[in-house]
């Protein structure tokens, strides 16, 4: 099978891998570069577990092609903490929005798309923006109460 290189940037760094046709990008973070923060869960885009930002909008990384994001700016949850936690991921702690945990990474980066785009969400935006996120523990409203709480705290402005 033939293998194309694709460039992109992942976490501010640059990275160079080759792909195979038709090759998802989640396989590619994961196996090619090792970031496993996005979860493999559905394979079929119906789960949000494996949600990435590609230039500031999420997307659904088991149905996104490794070869379109040529040249792109790629975030992932593996790239939010620096020295401290992400605000959002101090949330989801302090608000008990993680129970299993495997929902977690989808959540927060269409959480930091939204707060990236309107730091002052309604709770009704906030549930637009998580609704292709599955989570089978929580209920919702604890991760709902996170992000709003950031959003209320002003800090999500700090990072964007």
């Amino acid at each position: 099978m033939a293998k194309k290189p694709v460039q992109f940037h992942l976490n501010g760094q640059e990275k160079a891998v080759f792909v195979e046709d038709g090759q998802n990008l989640l396989d590619v973070l994961r196996r090619g570069v090792g970031d496993l923060s996005p979860k493999y869960g559905c394979a079929q885009g119906t789960c949000g577990a494996c949600t990435v930002l590609v230039d500031g909008e999420p997307q659904l990384s088991c149905l996104t092609l490794a070869e379109t994001v040529e040249g792109q700016n790629l975030e992932t949850t593996g790239g939010l903490a620096g020295e401290t936690l992400h605000p959002l991921q101090e949330a989801f702690m302090e608000h008990f929005a993680a129970q299993c945990g495997f929902c977690t990474p989808g959540m927060i980066m269409a959480a930091r798309a939204l707060l990236d785009r309107n730091p002052n969400p309604s709770r009704d935006d906030v549930v637009e923006a998580i609704s292709g996120n599955i989570c089978r523990c929580t209920g919702y409203e604890p991760i709902i109460e996170a992000i709003m709480a950031v959003a209320n705290s002003g800090a999500a402005r700090r990072y964007v």
